[in-house]
C-alpha cells in the first residue's frame, strides 16, 4: 500500500479491513469527569459517525466503554482495554478508534505494545486528527511521538499536583485522613474524638501496651475483659461511620506505628512502587529521616512522643524473637524464667526451651537447637531448667531488694488505674448505646403512622437499638460484679507486707510467671551457659554492666532422680525383721513417704526394692534365727504337715509368718515337745452323751 498522509484517510482503508469490526474505545480517568465533561464524552461516541464514514457499516462498529473512571496509566484494571487488546489479536478489528491516543493508552509500555499488535494483524488506527497505518514507518513515528507526549503530560499533570501536596506537607496544612480516635473540627484543626468511649478505648489500648509489653497481650486484654474497640468506615455507603468490634492484632500494630496519636503531623513515611502488575505497592516503612515532613506537637495526641519512640523500640525488641539471631522477645505465659535470655556458650546462638512433665509440674529445659535444625547436625547442648531458674530466682531476689516497696506500690497503682479504665470504657459503650435506642425512639415516634413501610424500617431499628442497650447493660453488669472490690483490712496489711518483703512478691503463688519474666528481663541482658563433663558454667550479664558467674552441678541422669530415698531403704531393711511386704507398705503410707516416682507403696513396690538393694527376705531373716520349715517341723514331730497346722491354729506351736500369702515358719520345739496325740480328746470323751430314754437298740436303729 502507498505512503499517504495521517490526513488521507480513506486511502489507506482496504476491503480486508472493512469486512472486520470496527472497534470504539471511551474512557474518562474519573467518575468526576463522567459526571462532569459530558461534553468529552459526547465527542468520543461521535467518532462512532468516523468509522460509518470510512464505510463501515453501523452494525460492525463495537463501542467499549467499561473503562469509565479508570485511569490510563496502567492497563492492569482496564478490562475494557484488556479486551480491545485480545480482539485485535485476533484478527477481529480493522480499525481502532479513539479521540487521542491518550484515551487508549498513558502508558508508552501499553501504547507500544497495542501498536506491534496492530502492525502485526493489519489494524488501523484513528484519532480526532486522522487515519494512521501502524505498518507504515511514518505513522508508526507519529503514533509513537503522540503516545510519548501523553505519557509526558501525565508526568506534568502529577508533578503540579504532586509539588502542591509537597508544600502542604511540608508547613503541616495538608488534610490526610486520621486514625480513629482523631478528627478534623469545623476549622479543619485536628483534635481528639469528642467522643469520650473513643478516647477511652484509644487511651486504654495504649495503656495495656505499657503494661503487657505485646501486641498480642493487648488483644488478649481486651478479649478477656470483653472490650470492643472503634474503626471508621474508610469508603463505601458508611463512609466516615464509626462501628464497634472486638480488637485485632493488625489494628494494634497500626496504632502503635502511627505517630499521630503522639502529636505528630508527618508524610511520606511510606514508599510506594509499581509492581509487576502495573499496579502500586506500598512498601515498608521508611526510615524517620527520609520521611517528607515530621512535625512534632503539631496536634493534641494520646502519648508523648518519647512514649511512642519506647513503644516502637519494644516492638522491635519483641519482632527480633522471630530474626535470624533469636533475639529476645516478649515475656510468655511458660514457667522457663530465662525464655528469649538464654546463649549457648559453645555456639554464640539463642537456645530455645522445651516443656516437660514431671510427677504433673511442668518443668522447663534449655535447648541449643540451630545446628539441627538448618545441618540436622546433633544437638549443641541440652540442659535441664528448673535449678538455674532457681539460681537465677535468689540471684535477682538479692538485686531486686532494695526497690521492694516502690515496685510495688507501681503495680498496685497500675492495676486500679487499669481496672479504672476497663470499667470507664464499658460505662461509655452503655451510654453510647442508650443514646443510640434513644434516638431510634425519637425517629419512630416521629414518623407518619400511616406510612407502614417507612414505620416498621424505623421500629426494627429500635428494637435492634433496645438489644443493643441490653447486651452492653449486662456485659457492664456482669464485670461489676466480677470485680474484686475494696480491699478489706488484712488484704491491705498483707500488701504491706509483701511491699517490705519482695521476696515474697516473687514466691508468692498469685505472682504470675509472666510478671517474672518481664522484670526479668529488666534486670539482665543475657545468661551465656556452657555445660562440659564436670559442670555447668552460667555468666549473667546485667543491664547496668555488672556481670556475675557461677557453677552448677551437673543434672542426675534419669535413674539416678527415680532412686528411692536412703532413709526410706534403710526403713523398709528395718521393717522386714517383723513385717510383710503388704504390711511394709501401710506403714511406710502411714509415714507419708513415697517411692523414687512420687507414687505410694504397695507390696510389689517394697518387693523390688528389696531385690534391687539385696536386702535380705523376712523368710532368711527368720530362718537365720532358727526357725523351721512346715516340713522340718512335721519331720521333727513326727506327725504330718496337717497336724502341725492344727496344732499351731490351736497354740500348741508357735511360728511367725514370713509372706503376703500366710505362710509361717515355726519356732523349734521345746524340751517337751507334744506328743502326736497331744491335744486330741479322749474316746470316751469323743462318744455322744446318751440323753435320758435313749436305749441301745434305739442308737442302733430300729431292727
Amino acid at each position: 500500500m502507498p505512503s499517504t498522509s495521517a490526513a488521507g484517510g480513506p486511502s489507506k482503508v482496504s476491503a480486508a479491513h472493512l469486512h472486520r469490526h470496527a472497534y470504539l474505545y471511551v474512557r474518562q480517568s474519573t467518575l468526576k469527569q463522567v459526571l462532569t465533561n459530558t461534553e468529552s464524552t459526547r465527542r468520543q461516541y461521535d467518532l462512532r459517525g468516523r468509522a460509518i464514514a470510512l464505510g463501515w457499516r453501523s452494525e460492525q462498529v463495537i463501542v467499549i466503554d467499561i473503562d469509565q473512571g479508570h485511569s490510563g496509566a496502567s492497563a492492569a484494571d482496564r478490562e475494557g482495554f484488556q479486551r480491545l487488546v485480545a480482539e485485535v489479536s485476533l484478527g477481529k478489528a480493522g480499525i481502532v478508534l479513539g479521540l487521542e491516543c491518550s484515551r487508549l493508552a498513558r502508558n508508552n509500555a501499553d501504547w507500544h505494545r497495542l501498536l506491534e499488535i496492530c502492525a502485526l494483524t493489519g489494524t488501523l488506527i484513528c484519532d480526532e486528527d486522522g487515519l494512521y497505518d501502524p505498518t507504515d514507518f511514518n505513522d508508526r513515528m507519529l503514533l509513537g511521538m503522540k503516545g510519548q507526549i501523553s505519557e509526558a503530560e501525565l508526568h506534568f499533570l502529577r508533578a503540579r499536583m504532586r509539588g502542591g501536596i509537597l508544600n502542604a506537607a511540608r508547613r503541616g496544612e495538608l488534610l490526610t485522613p486520621l486514625p480513629v480516635g482523631l478528627i478534623h473540627d469545623p476549622a479543619g484543626r485536628v483534635v481528639l474524638d469528642p467522643d469520650q468511649a473513643v478516647q477511652t478505648a484509644v487511651r486504654h489500648l495504649f495503656a495495656a501496651f505499657a503494661a503487657t509489653g505485646s501486641a498480642h497481650a493487648v488483644v488478649k486484654t481486651f478479649a478477656d475483659q470483653h472490650l470492643l474497640f472503634p474503626r471508621r468506615h474508610r469508603k463505601g455507603p458508611r463512609k466516615g461511620e464509626l462501628d464497634w468490634a472486638p480488637l485485632t492484632h493488625s489494628a494494634v500494630l497500626r496504632i502503635l506505628h502511627n505517630p499521630r496519636y503522639a502529636g505528630v503531623f508527618c508524610y511520606g513515611r511510606h514508599r510506594t512502587l509499581p509492581g509487576p502488575d502495573g499496579k502500586n505497592h506500598t512498601k515498608l516503612i521508611k526510615p524517620r529521616q527520609e520521611w517528607i515532613a515530621f512535625l512534632p506537637g503539631a496536634h493534641p495526641g494520646y502519648i508523648t512522643l518519647t512514649e511512642f519512640d519506647a513503644n516502637l523500640d519494644r516492638l522491635a525488641h519483641n519482632a527480633a524473637a522471630h530474626g535470624a539471631d533469636r533475639s529476645r522477645g516478649p515475656a510468655r505465659e511458660g514457667s522457663a524464667l530465662l525464655q528469649g535470655l538464654i546463649i549457648c556458650g559453645k555456639c554464640g546462638q539463642k537456645m530455645t526451651v522445651r516443656y516437660h512433665l514431671r510427677r504433673g509440674i511442668e518443668l522447663p529445659d534449655y535447648v541449643c537447637q540451630r545446628a539441627k535444625i538448618e545441618h540436622n547436625e546433633p544437638l549443641c547442648q541440652t540442659l535441664p531448667g528448673a535449678d538455674l531458674d532457681a539460681h537465677i530466682s535468689a540471684l535477682l531476689l538479692d538485686a531486686l531488694t532494695p526497690l521492694a516497696i516502690e515496685a510495688a506500690l507501681t503495680v498496685a497503682a497500675e492495676l486500679a488505674h487499669r481496672a479504672d479504665q476497663a470499667d470507664q470504657q464499658r460505662a461509655a459503650l452503655v451510654e453510647r448505646a442508650r443514646y443510640q435506642a434513644d434516638l431510634a425512639r425519637r425517629r419512630y415516634l416521629a414518623v407518619d403512622p400511616g406510612n407502614r413501610l417507612v414505620a416498621d424500617t424505623l421500629e426494627a431499628d429500635w428494637n435492634t437499638a433496645l438489644r443493643d442497650l441490653q447486651q452492653a447493660q449486662d456485659a457492664h453488669d456482669s464485670a461489676v460484679r466480677a470485680a474484686t472490690g475494696p480491699l478489706t483490712d488484712a488484704q491491705k496489711t498483707r500488701i504491706s507486707q509483701l511491699a517490705t518483703d519482695f521476696p515474697a512478691i516473687w514466691n508468692d503463688p498469685t505472682t504470675p510467671q509472666r510478671e517474672r519474666k518481664r522484670m526479668a528481663h529488666l534486670l539482665i541482658s543475657d545468661v551465656t551457659i556452657t555445660r562440659d563433663d564436670q559442670a555447668i558454667t552460667c555468666h549473667v550479664r546485667f543491664a547496668g554492666g555488672q556481670d556475675h558467674t557461677f557453677t552448677l552441678p551437673l543434672p542426675k541422669p534419669a535413674w539416678e532422680l527415680r532412686q528411692t530415698a536412703p532413709h526410706v531403704v534403710a526403713a523398709i531393711d528395718d521393717l522386714l525383721d517383723h513385717h510383710t511386704h503388704a504390711e511394709i507398705a501401710d506403714i511406710l503410707n502411714a509415714r507419708g513417704l513415697t517411692s523414687g516416682e512420687g507414687r505410694p507403696f504397695h507390696r510389689l513396690i517394697v518387693m523390688r526394692i528389696r531385690d534391687n538393694y539385696g536386702l535380705r527376705s523376712r523368710e532368711q531373716r527368720l530362718r537365720d534365727a532358727g526357725l523351721l520349715t512346715l516340713n522340718q517341723m512335721a519331720n521333727r514331730l513326727g506327725v504330718s504337715t496337717s497336724t502341725v497346722k492344727h496344732w499351731f491354729h490351736a497354740g500348741i506351736v508357735s511360728g511367725q509368718c514370713y509372706n503376703d500369702k500366710g505362710q509361717i515358719l515355726y519356732h523349734p520345739p521345746g524340751p517337751n515337745p507334744p506328743t502326736p496325740h497331744h491335744g486330741l480328746p479322749k474316746l470316751a470323751d469323743r462318744r455322744p452323751a446318751q440323753t435320758p430314754g435313749t436305749s441301745e437298740s434305739n442308737r442302733r436303729g430300729a431292727v
